[in-house]
Order: C-alpha cells, then sequence, then structure tokens
C-alpha cells in the first residue's frame, strides 16, 4: 500500500509539472499547433458569444484552453462573488465580471502564478478587476461559505483527486451557493497506458 500511494504520489508531481509546461507554452506561443482546439476557434464552437470574443483582450481569446462553455448555465447575477477554479489566462473569468458588475467580485485560482498575473493584466485590460490566488484545485485558498457561484472549465479532470476537488467546491460554496463546470468525462475506464502517461492525461 504504501508502495502504491508513493507512485501516485510520483506521478501527481509528474503530472503537475506537465500541466504547468502544456498550458503555459499554450497561454506563450497560441499560434502554435496543439492537438486540441484553443484560442477563438475553439471558444467559438463550445458557443461563445461572438461579442464576447469581440470584447476580449484578444490575448485573453488567443490563450483559451476550455472544453466547453461553463457560461451557459452559470446564472451569475450583479453582486455575486464568482471563483473560476482553473482560470488559465483569465478569458472565463473576465465574462463573469462583466455579469457580476462593479457590485460583484471574480476570485481566479490557478496552479501557475505566471497565468494569474497574465490573467490579471488581461482583466485590467479590459477595464475588469479579478482577484487571481495562486493555489491547487484540491485545497482552494478561500475561506468556507464564500463565493456565490463557482465556474471551471476542462480543469476537474486533470486532478487524480476528483473527490476531494469536489468537496473544496462545496466548502467554499454559500449555502444555496451554484456550481457550473464544463469538464471531460469519459464512459469508458481508461487505459493504464493512459493513466501512467502525464502528457496525455494533461491533455
Amino acid at each position: 500500500m504504501t508502495d502504491a500511494i508513493a507512485a501516485q504520489q510520483s506521478l501527481e508531481g509528474v503530472l503537475k509539472d506537465e500541466i504547468l509546461r502544456m498550458y503555459q507554452d499554450v497561454a506563450d506561443h497560441p499560434d502554435r499547433t496543439f492537438h486540441f482546439f484553443h484560442g477563438r476557434e475553439a471558444a467559438e464552437l463550445f458557443d461563445y458569444d461572438a461579442a464576447w470574443l469581440d470584447r476580449a483582450p484578444a490575448g485573453a481569446v488567443a490563450s483559451f484552453a476550455g472544453v466547453g462553455n461553463p457560461h451557459r448555465r452559470s446564472r451569475i447575477q450583479p453582486g455575486d462573488t464568482v471563483l473560476d477554479l482553473g482560470s488559465g489566462a483569465g478569458l472565463d473569468a473576465i465574462i463573469a465580471s462583466w455579469m457580476t458588475g462593479p457590485s460583484g467580485r471574480v476570485i481566479g485560482v490557478d496552479l501557475n502564478p505566471s497565468m494569474c498575473q497574465k490573467a490579471q493584466v488581461h482583466a485590467a485590460a479590459s477595464g475588469m478587476r479579478m482577484d487571481c490566488r495562486q493555489g491547487q484545485m484540491e485545497a482552494i485558498p478561500l475561506p468556507d461559505d464564500s463565493v456565490d457561484v463557482v465556474i471551471s472549465n476542462g480543469v476537474v479532470n486533470l486532478s487524480f483527486r476528483k473527490r476531494t476537488v469536489i468537496q473544496e467546491i462545496f466548502r467554499v460554496l454559500k449555502p444555496g451557493g451554484r456550481v457550473s463546470i464544463t469538464d471531460i468525462v469519459s464512459a469508458r475506464t481508461l487505459s493504464s497506458a493512459i493513466v501512467n502517461d502525464p502528457k496525455l492525461w494533461a491533455s
């Protein structure tokens, strides 16, 4: 059992490094070809409003690497406090900030501190404010009962400990809060070749 735990922790460490490398690469070089949809092409594929994409900073749109559109069911209201779990380059957080308005608040959490900086620069360029915190989704750096809405886009699948992530989401939600997550789900058990390959897991 000890060996199994040590092996999982080792694989988690490798996966974390691969996630940081891959999504930093998308943010720094959005013009490159990746084996997943990204940028405006992906956002349009997932039915993001064209007006949002025209209004958002070009860098935030170009670096978008989500797998769906969490805004379709988020029902964000003016004055809400919103958590964007895995905020990346900031496109979803910026859109959420337009919905909350000046009386609301959007908090991003991202594993990569340089992505937090990039997201905050993009938010500022759009005339909005975003507080981004470096942290892990398995230990969200927010107090209990502190947010009205959690959005996330293609992030939970990257965790080895998805149950812990979901517990953390419900810990930080206020009573009656809402969750809108878009992510990847497999109806089949993944082969060990995929599970044990950090590059495939990260992408």
